[in-house]
C-alpha cells in the first residue's frame, strides 16, 4: 500500500511540473482559436449576417457551411477594423470620396459591425462587408443618411466573377469595392468611391514606424550616454544586427560606396522585419498581414528599382543596350532581355515577400481550422478535441517556422536590393 500511494505522489508531482508548460499550452490554443469561434457556426440568423444569393428572392435565411479556405483569405486581407474578439472591433477612422457626393468622414464603428465584420447599417450610401468598406451603385437605395440593412449575398456571374450585394427592404443592391489602380491585374479598377482612411495595415506600418524610431532613437542616446562601455539593452540587440547588414550585406555588394546606400539599406531591413514581427501577433496590435499585402510590396520592389535604375552608370546602362564585345546579331536577342530584366528584378522582390509571408499565415489559420472542420463546426466534441490536438503541434511548430521566415525574408529583400544597386554602380572592368 505505501509503495501504491508513492507511486501516486511521484506522479502527482509530475502532473504538478507539467502545469508550468500546460497552461501556456492552452492560453495559446484559446488566443489562436479565438478568432475563428464566430465561423464555427453552422447556421447563421440577425441582420448582420451573410448570406448565399438566391436567384428567385433576396432571403437573409440560409445555412451556410464553414469554409477553412474563406476564413484564411477574410483574416489575411485588409480591413477598415481591427478584430479584437468575437463581436468587438476597434473602430478606425474613414474617410470617403465619391465623384458627385463629396467627402463623407466616420469612425468605421458607425456602421454597427457584428458578424465577420458585416455591418447592420448603411450611411450616405456605403457598408461595410467583411470589414471593408463598399459603397452601393445602384438607383433605389438611399445615398443620404443611415438605414438599417438585411445582410449582405453573393452573386456569381456567368464569367465567374462575384458582385457583392447588400439585402434592402428584400430587395438586393450590387456594391462596388474600392477604387484601386491596378488595371484590373488584381482583381481591381477604377469605382464608384474611394477610401482615403486608416485600414489595419497603414495603422500597422504607423505602428512599426514609431516602435523603430523609439528604439532607434533609444540605442543612439545609448552611444552618447555609454560610450566606451558594452553594448547593453536595446543597443545589444540592434549592434549586431546593424552590424550583420553593414558588413555582410553593405560592403560585399556595394564596396567603397557601401555608405551611400547603407541608410536605405538599413530602413528596408528592419521595417519588413518589424512589420513581420508585428504581423506573428495573432491579436491586436498584431495580426496585420501588411509584407503579406501586393500594394506594400509593390512600393517597396519600385522604390528599390528608382535607386537601382537612378544609381546605375555608364557602364550598367551599356550592358543594357549595347552589350561590348557581343557580336551584333546576339544584341538583338540579349538586349531585350536585358530590358525585362529591369522590371523583373522588382517584380520578384515583390512577389518573393508576398508568397512567403501570405502563405505562413494561410497555413497557420488552416491548421486552426482542423478543430472546426473535424468538429463539424461546432455538432462534434470529439471531433473538436481530435482537431486540437492536430492543430495545435501543427501551429506551434507553423509559427516558429514564421519567426525565423520574418528575418528571413527581410534579410533576403535587404541582400537582393543591395545586389541590383551594386551591379548598377559597377565600376567598368576590360574585356578581353
Amino acid at each position: 500500500m505505501s509503495k501504491f500511494v508513492a507511486i501516486l505522489k511521484k506522479r502527482y508531482k509530475r502532473i504538478i511540473r507539467m502545469k508550468k508548460f500546460v497552461v501556456p499550452f492552452i492560453c495559446l490554443f484559446v488566443i489562436m482559436a479565438n478568432t475563428f469561434i464566430v465561423e464555427g457556426a453552422e447556421t447563421h440568423t440577425g441582420e448582420s449576417e451573410n448570406a448565399t444569393h438566391n436567384h428567385d428572392e433576396c432571403s437573409c435565411h440560409h445555412e451556410e457551411k464553414y469554409d477553412p479556405g474563406a476564413s484564411a483569405f477574410h483574416h489575411i486581407a485588409d480591413a477598415n477594423a481591427f478584430h479584437l474578439f468575437g463581436d468587438y472591433y476597434l473602430p478606425l477612422p474613414c474617410l470617403l470620396y465619391s465623384p458627385g457626393n463629396g467627402f463623407t468622414f466616420l469612425m468605421s464603428n458607425a456602421f454597427d459591425m457584428h458578424h465577420h465584420g458585416s455591418g447592420t447599417k448603411a450611411i450616405d450610401g456605403y457598408v461595410m462587408v467583411h470589414g471593408s468598406i463598399m459603397r452601393v451603385n445602384q438607383e433605389g437605395f438611399p445615398m443620404d443618411g443611415e438605414v438599417e440593412v438585411s445582410c449582405y449575398t453573393e452573386k456569381e456571374a456567368a464569367d465567374g466573377k462575384v458582385t457583392h450585394q447588400v439585402v434592402y427592404k428584400e430587395k438586393c443592391y450590387d456594391l462596388d469595392k474600392k477604387t484601386s489602380y491596378d488595371g484590373g491585374i488584381m482583381g481591381g479598377g477604377v469605382t464608384s468611391f474611394y477610401d482615403f482612411g486608416m485600414t489595419k495595415n497603414v495603422f500597422t506600418m504607423i505602428l512599426a514606424f514609431l516602435i523603430l524610431f523609439f528604439l532607434f532613437r533609444k540605442a543612439a542616446v545609448s552611444y552618447i550616454t555609454r560610450k566606451g562601455q558594452a553594448p547593453k539593452g536595446v543597443q545589444a540587440v540592434i549592434e549586431p544586427l546593424f552590424e550583420f547588414i553593414r558588413n555582410e550585406v553593405a560592403i560585399p555588394f556595394l564596396g567603397s560606396k557601401y555608405e551611400k546606400y547603407l541608410p536605405y539599406l538599413m530602413s528596408i531591413f528592419f521595417f519588413i522585419l518589424g512589420l513581420n514581427l508585428i504581423g506573428q501577433l495573432p491579436f491586436f496590435p498584431g495580426s496585420g498581414n501588411v509584407t503579406g499585402n501586393l500594394s506594400v510590396t509593390l512600393v517597396l520592389a519600385v522604390i528599390a528599382a528608382l535607386i537601382t535604375n537612378f544609381s546605375g552608370n555608364k557602364n550598367y546602362w551599356q550592358h543594357v543596350f549595347n552589350m561590348p564585345g557581343v557580336p551584333l546579331p546576339i544584341k538583338f536577342i540579349l538586349t531585350p532581355v536585358e530590358l525585362l530584366g529591369l522590371f523583373i528584378k522588382p517584380m520578384t522582390l515583390m512577389l518573393r515577400l508576398f508568397a512567403n509571408i501570405t502563405a505562413g499565415h494561410i497555413v497557420i489559420i488552416i491548421f486552426v481550422s482542423l478543430i472546426f472542420i473535424f468538429g463539424q463546426a461546432g455538432e462534434n466534441l470529439g471531433g473538436s478535441i481530435l482537431g486540437g490536438v492536430m492543430a495545435v503541434p501543427l501551429t506551434l511548430f507553423m509559427m516558429a517556422i514564421e519567426l525565423l521566415v520574418a528575418f528571413v525574408q527581410a534579410f533576403v529583400f535587404c541582400i537582393l536590393t543591395a545586389s541590383y544597386i551594386g551591379a548598377a554602380i559597377e565600376e567598368h572592368h576590360e574585356h578581353h
